[in-house]
């Protein structure tokens, strides 16, 4: 190991020279939006995401100490300094983004020339210096969870390179259901196109409606316990697993009306020795994923005690994978029809 170990010094760069940062274009960021600092701004500024992240590897030390760590999708390389900072003994971080060039200039910046490797690539494609790693840490989750996630990367990468017994940091990720009073907010986004300086817009209503909204929302808002509607375990899952069907009981906590379905996510550090998790939920700390509002058609009104039930359907787009295909099925148990309506985050 210790001779491979010799070999893993600074970045493996497999691929055609990239424009430099001062030099990128519009077209450039199109075809690479990670490359841009601000979306990075944007998650660094997160300190739910970072610090808990910063949290789990850090006060786990233990862990970490002697250990060899890959970072999937390492970005600007945060993850693989703090790993580096807690003991590992060495870091590879991969990532297929042109900003993997300015994480370069930060690792060696920051004294990490000789503990961190970088490479830049698709995961699938590319050599690592290492063929197999104690642990792997990944900041993969999208909005919804799901979208445009890097989650089966990271099980590509558990089934190829993890070693057995290994860690995945963080291991555990619960997706939540629930329904919201919103009539102020639908107004504004979906039925504006009704009358548009009193002409007909309702054509794009349709396709409003079917796009979720990714935004804040306060908890007075929500009118139903939570569901839980996904539990993914990153040691066991399948990329298969992604694809999914849950059916789903909201139980109503006040009089009030539907005008729509909100979900959010949690993340937890399971394997480590203090615990640490985070949510993603309107009862939580603003977080840049937000919460994920899917408008219905129709409003419900709901009486304290009534029930929800219906089915959540999720897949990837058929034409291209990191975009999804959802469908919510409901209904008020015992009362009126099942409705259908289908969405496409892209």
């Amino acid at each position: 190991m210790d001779t491979v170990m010799d070999n893993a010094g600074p970045s493996t760069n497999n691929h055609v020279a990239a424009p430099d940062a001062l030099d990128m274009t519009s077209r450039d960021y199109y075809a690479d939006s990670y490359a841009h600092f601000g979306i990075h701004e944007e998650m660094l500024k997160d300190t739910v995401r970072t610090g808990s992240y910063r949290s789990a590897i850090m006060n786990n030390g233990k862990l970490f100490e002697g250990k060899t760590v890959l970072d999937v999708g390492c970005g600007t390389g945060i993850l693989s300094m703090f790993a580096a900072k807690a003991g590992a003994k060495h870091v590879v971080g991969i990532d297929m983004s042109n900003i993997i060039d300015q994480a370069q200039k930060i690792i060696e910046a920051n004294g990490f020339k000789d503990k961190i490797t970088l490479v830049k690539g698709k995961l699938e494609e590319a050599e690592l210096p290492l063929k197999e790693f104690d642990i792997i840490i990944s900041e993969w989750m999208g909005y919804f969870l799901l979208y445009e996630s890097m989650l089966d990367t990271v099980l590509l990468a558990r089934d190829k390179y993890l070693k057995k017994g290994g860690l995945i940091f963080p291991d555990t990720a619960t997706l939540y259901l629930a329904a919201i009073e919103d009539q102020d907010y639908k107004e504004e986004k979906i039925n504006f196109w009704e009358d548009v300086y009193g002409f007909d817009y309702s054509c794009i209503k349709d396709i409003a409606l079917r796009e979720p909204l990714v935004d804040t929302v306060e908890l007075k808002a929500v009118v139903t316990d939570p569901c839980m509607i996904k539990h993914i375990d990153l040691l066991t899952a399948k990329k298969e697993d992604l694809a999914f069907e849950a059916p789903f009981s909201l139980n109503c906590t006040r009089d009030d009306y539907v005008h729509a379905f909100l979900a959010w996510f949690d993340i937890s550090f399971e394997c480590t020795h203090s615990k640490v998790q985070f949510s993603t939920g309107p009862h939580s700390q603003y977080t840049h994923w937000k919460q994920t509002v899917f408008y219905t058609p129709s409003t419900l009104t709901i009486n304290k005690g009534d029930q929800i039930v219906g089915q959540l359907t999720c897949a990837p787009n058929a034409r291209n994978n990191r975009d999804l295909d959802i469908g919510i099925k409901y209904k008020i148990k015992g009362d009126g029809e099942e409705q259908s309506v289908q969405f496409k985050m892209y």
